[in-house]
């Protein structure tokens, strides 16, 4: 029948026709989406709340969860709109209460419809015709179309037909590889993002633990918090079947979580639960949604592990803690960790949390080693004690005994303790490959990082480059880091590592352009400014001498490891003051001296005595 027509923008809405069109083009728009751009655009600029729409789009049919029907809908509205969220042109989102239409909106006046068979009267001399009513027209081919299969599933017994009829969705391969996205905070409080990553990320680990689907990792899908993008394009991106997202609430005391699986490739939903539960409940939320999700894809796995009760206070502090960890704020990472212990002592993962926060800051140069390791190791094995199995606390365990202790027996024992709990995770195959490279068993060492990579490509995308280049494979190691910095722009590590690998392929100008372009990546436009005249004036050795002064200026005001003025002495050849720097690292235990074989700008020392006593006071297998 005929409706009104909005025009906003490009865009002409015929809602009458039930039509989405851009200068002239019809756009192809799903039935709920176009329900809900209907009614946002006939109440331009007034608030639409949650509830109404929820009333208007669902009110007469079975759905298993409004709240997420509403947030995928007004997704897929925004991507069709070419509308971004941050700086919207159309729909504006009122956090914790609804939408508004935002965008100048004409009513122009009402199309007519054509005809159409559903609109046409039928004659009424047969009490059996269809009935008028779309929806009514639909029941009843639904009920024709059950009353079909029970016919043919009686008389055609095992019949092809019956058989295609009956169990269509049988012949729809099984999801077999999974992506959980960010989940959407609906709390009203922008300070509540560290609960829905929380939550997010725990719902990852315990997919990966319980089920033997192929789960991708946090640091993947993070990458689209808040993407407007398809869900078959993400699912591409990713390269698996299916994709989990929801989102979650937390007010008073109580949450109220919203999950959806989706078949990536038609986009159809295949399952969808919502939770709400106490404080009390929330650690083990994840859990329970995980092994729901598992059992409805058959992918569950028995699950030993044993129920520990976790203080709503302790976990709280615990995810904000992994906020931070994520965010590399290790010394805040630490504050809450350590809150979360305090709150409660017998908490495993906040004590492997706390290790993990230790340990980083002392590989990084924020804090000497032996301060951060010694707390490292304490944790760990406190960790350990309350759970023995807990991949983490090996893990973390494993970066103690090589980075501080250059124990690479133990070392190595941990580590493939943690990847025998946890074989999917990235970061312990990239601990791994350190630890055999250090061993020169360079070959086993590459297939780990090549493990790593595959299992995590956005983690680390400068990490198997970086690998080649140690192995002194430079045209690899700059054919592998030229293709990753196509599709990751942005990445500063990745800069730094190709500036390495043309460094050591012994092309200068493409070390200094890839420096140049790693500060100017990170918006310190000064020291790309300063590189670049650096280059033009003096060429390698004055950008050189240029990266020396800065560290000596920064070494001035907070700590800076040894190892990182050794660095520099080296790329000008100062051989002495070289010796001297890794001597004073070897004094603090400085964790990069585990490279010292294999950092291409020592190489010029192997023939030095006392280099020699240095790899021999390490422990390192000789390889000069």
């Amino acid at each position: 029948m005929p409706g009104p027509v909005y025009q906003f923008g490009d865009f002409q809405l015929d809602s009458g026709r039930f039509e989405l069109t851009r200068n002239g083009h019809a756009l192809r728009v799903e039935r709920k989406p176009m329900e809900l751009l209907i009614l946002l655009a006939s109440h331009q600029d007034q608030l639409v709340n949650r509830a109404e729409i929820a009333q208007r789009l669902w009110s007469s049919e079975v759905f298993v969860d409004t709240e997420h029907g509403i947030n995928t809908a007004i997704r897929k509205l925004r991507h069709t709109l070419r509308d971004d969220p941050e700086n919207p042109q159309f729909i504006q989102t009122v956090t914790g209460m609804g939408y508004r239409f935002i965008a100048p909106v004409a009513c122009i006046e009402t199309a007519p419809a054509p005809p159409s068979i559903l609109d046409c009267e039928p004659v009424r001399t047969n009490p059996t015709a269809l009935p008028r009513n779309p929806r009514s027209l639909w029941i009843a081919l639904t009920a024709c179309s059950a009353s079909l299969a029970l016919i043919l599933s009686l008389s055609l017994g095992p019949h092809p037909i019956a058989a295609r009829l009956l169990h269509y969705n049988a012949a729809a391969p099984a999801i077999t590889s999974l992506a959980v996205l960010p989940l959407d905070n609906l709390s009203g409080q922008p300070d509540q993002e560290y609960f829905a990553d929380g939550m997010t990320d725990e719902l990852i680990t315990m997919l990966a633990k319980d089920s033997t689907l192929r789960i991708t990792s946090r640091t993947s899908v993070m990458r689209f918090k808040g993407t407007r993008q398809p869900m078959r394009e993400i699912a591409h991106e990713l390269g698996v079947d299916g994709i989990v997202e929801g989102s979650v609430a937390r007010s008073g005391g109580q949450v109220h979580m919203t999950l959806q699986l989706i078949r990536a490739e038609t986009d159809t939903h295949l399952w969808a639960e919502s939770y709400d539960r106490g404080n009390n409940e929330i650690s083990t939320l994840p859990a329970e949604a995980a092994r729901a999700i598992a059992v409805r894809l058959k992918g569950a796995v028995p699950s030993s592990a044993t129920v520990r009760y976790i203080a709503p206070e302790a976990h709280d502090a615990y995810l904000q803690g992994r906020y931070f960890w994520f965010g590399d704020n290790y010394p805040q990472c630490t504050a809450w960790m350590q809150k979360a212990i305090k709150l409660q002592p017998d908490y495993p993962l906040a004590w492997s949390g706390l290790s993990d926060c230790y340990g980083a800051a002392s590989v990084v140069g924020q804090i000497p080693p032996k301060q951060g390791f010694d707390e490292s190791f304490a944790a760990a094995s406190r960790a350990l004690e309350l759970d023995p199995k807990l991949a983490q606390a090996h893990h973390s365990l494993a970066a103690y005994y090589y980075f501080h202790s250059w124990d690479w027996q133990r070392a190595e024992a941990e580590s493939r303790q943690a990847i025998s709990i946890d074989p999917n995770y990235a970061e312990f195959h990239h601990l791994l490959s350190y630890i055999l490279r250090t061993q020169n068993r360079d070959d086993e060492a590459l297939a780990e990082q090549k493990r790593a990579t595959e299992l995590d490509p956005f983690s680390r995308p400068w990490a198997l480059g970086a690998a080649y280049t140690l192995d002194r494979q430079c045209d690899a190691a700059i054919t592998e880091l030229e293709q990753r910095a196509a599709s990751h722009l942005q990445n500063f590590w990745l800069q730094i590592e190709l500036a390495k690998a043309y460094r050591c392929k012994g092309r200068n100008k493409e070390w200094a352009m890839h420096m140049k372009q790693g500060f100017a990546i990170i918006g310190d436009n000064a020291s790309s400014n300063a590189i670049d005249l650096a280059w033009t004036t003096g060429g390698e050795k004055a950008v050189a001498t240029w990266l020396l002064d800065q560290d000596l200026k920064r070494a001035e005001t907070k700590y800076l490891s040894p190892i990182s003025l050794a660095l520099d002495y080296a790329r000008l050849g100062r051989k002495e003051d070289t010796i001297r720097a890794l001597q004073n690292a070897y004094q603090e235990r400085s964790p990069w001296l585990t490279f010292l074989q294999k950092e291409p700008a020592f190489d010029f020392l192997h023939s030095d005595p006392r280099y020699r006593s240095l790899v021999q006071r390490i422990g390192l297998p000789p390889a000069y």
